[in-house]
């Protein structure tokens, strides 16, 4: 009964706290990586305008992974970020499993001046969506 005796009375002090709330969720998505759907990757792709860059590991890589994605897993991302610096002028997709490691792999592309999206749902809803995958490691 306090709890909303206490919102009525301090309105404006809630909606800050949300306006602040709403404001920080924005920031941090914007930092590590706006998702975009498969079907927004496939037009990015087959316009050349997007590098899709896969955070599994090699094993979950060679498995089935998106035709023409490179293969730097998250945990090593940060000390091969280098490899990427030949599209660091290209937008980068991130993509991994079900999106658990693209938002910080995000973060560190973000921080070394890379502009990044995450695939939504990684390759498990690629795959949900029946697009294709291919085999075997990195060329």
């Amino acid at each position: 009964m306090n709890f909303f005796i206490f919102v009525s009375q301090e309105w404006f002090l809630i909606a800050i706290l949300i306006a602040l709330l709403t404001l920080l969720v924005a920031l941090m998505r914007k930092n590590n990586g706006i998702p975009i759907s498969s079907s927004q990757l496939v037009g990015l792709m087959n316009q050349d305008k997007a590098i899709l860059l896969d955070v599994r590991s090699a094993k979950d890589f060679s498995l089935g992974h998106i035709h023409g994605s490179i293969n730097i897993p998250h945990n090593a991302l940060e000390s091969r970020a280098n490899e990427l610096e030949k599209h660091k002028e290209s937008l980068i997709v991130i993509t991994d499993q079900m999106g658990q490691h693209a938002g910080a792999a995000g973060g560190v592309l973000n921080k070394l001046g890379f502009d990044i999206r995450r695939l939504a749902g990684g390759i498990a809803q690629w795959k949900h969506g029946n697009l294709p995958l291919v085999s075997g490691a990195q060329k």
